[in-house]
């Protein structure tokens, strides 16, 4: 008999995972069920970068490559950082790993004592809360509703701060919500947060780049440069440049902590692939002049679905202003009979009913916030437009 850590007890298999396999099943039964699940861009990796893997794998750069990243990657993360955000780093400042999942895993590995808190607002990526509680720590939710569009709000921070506070964790753009801060409302966290020089920031700003309507990305450490040798900012290449399968992230923070995180992940798997890294290289010294097609596309099904959402009553939806996903309040479906009969008493029977209707979603409870579900529109405008209708269609026909 296998008997299991409380730490890995404390956390669950990916919300997200579950819905993406539930879903297949069903359409390998046949069942014509529209996938808004997951969060990946449904565009090619760009030409070039795929064309600097193969270069690199015919160069035989094919060996174990330097725990905190190699030389080239962390120099073209450099010039990103300072080309595209204006922020300067040093290259020691810098680290290298599979994925942005493992840069947040690594900080708070490397930060969290048994019983330390970590404030993450609500709703929030899975990954935060879950990664807190395996590494001992504990994770102060902090709701942030529809009516405060999904944000942190000043006072929040400032009641929720204790002496066992480590963390703060702000992800903008926002997943699941689609929220983006702007310059006011970052600058009111930041006084909150000078009040308390022992709590670090950790930026989560993988969509910085799909924003809508015309919108600049702002970041904390553009409107508060001083408190930036206590942020960690966590990128990657996944969704800018459509790198899921990639796994490649970054951390550019104070050199003690990214110093720490490479101890934490020489441990735990070492360097990130040798082929995924030089393509990065390419991705991040490419530029960014295929982007605008795909964000117009993001906006475009953004619109379209929200065409079919807005006049449903009983779901409460705000447009998104960056990533690709819509967040929708489904309280007004509570109490609602089916054509069948049956009674819709909970979030999980409103996912049931959406899925028995064609479309398939993730329950808001995987963030934190119920009842709520999350679309994704990372999929063809077709299928974006016709989840909606089919959402509408549903909706209508409850009594």
């Amino acid at each position: 008999m296998v008997t299991l850590s409380r730490r890995v007890q404390s956390v669950s298999l990916s919300a997200n995972a579950a819905a993406r396999q539930l879903t297949r099943q069903l359409k390998e039964q046949g069942v014509d069920i529209l996938d808004l699940t997951t969060g990946e861009p449904d565009f090619d990796t760009p030409q070039h970068i795929r064309q600097a893997a193969v270069a690199a794998m015919e160069a035989g750069e094919t060996r174990y490559t330097p725990t905190n990243g190699t030389t080239p990657l962390r120099k073209a993360v450099l010039s990103k950082l300072k080309n595209e955000n204006q922020l300067d780093y040093e290259l020691a400042q810098i680290c290298i790993a599979n994925g942005a999942k493992q840069i947040i895993f690594n900080a708070f590995a490397a930060t969290l004592n048994e019983g330390d808190e970590v404030i993450v607002p609500v709703p929030y990526w899975p990954t935060f809360p879950d990664s807190v509680r395996f590494n001992g720590g504990e994770a102060v939710l902090l709701e942030c509703p529809l009516e405060q569009e999904y944000k942190l709000q000043p006072q929040q921070l400032a009641q929720a701060i204790t002496s066992k506070t480590r963390w703060l964790v702000l992800n903008n753009p926002g997943n699941p919500s689609g929220m983006v801060y702007s310059a006011d409302e970052l600058t009111a966290l930041a006084t909150v947060l000078r009040d308390h020089p022992d709590v670090l920031i950790m930026l989560d700003e993988l969509y910085e780049h799909i924003l809508f309507d015309g919108r600049e990305h702002v970041s904390l450490l553009h409107v508060a440069p001083d408190l930036a040798e206590r942020i960690l900012l966590v990128g990657g290449v996944s969704k800018t440049y459509a790198m899921t399968g990639w796994r490649i992230g970054f951390g550019a923070g104070p050199k003690a902590l990214i110093d720490a995180m490479v101890v934490v992940q020489s441990q735990n798997s070492s360097g990130a692939s040798a082929i995924s890294q030089a393509a990065a290289v390419a991705a991040y010294n490419g530029g960014l002049d295929f982007l605008p097609p795909q964000r117009t596309a993001y906006q475009d099904r953004r619109d379209a679905i929200m065409t079919f959402l807005k006049p449903v009553q009983e779901i409460d939806v705000l447009n998104p202003d960056g990533a690709f996903f819509i967040f929708c309040r489904c309280a007004g479906l509570l109490g609602k009979t089916r054509p069948d009969g049956q009674k819709i008493e909970s979030e999980q029977d409103v996912m049931n009913y959406l899925l028995e209707s064609g479309v398939s979603g993730v329950a808001g409870s995987a963030y934190g916030l119920s009842p709520y579900f999350r679309l994704s529109i990372a999929t063809d405008i077709a299928t974006v437009r016709e989840a909606g209708r089919r959402i509408a269609q549903a909706c209508a026909a409850l009594s």
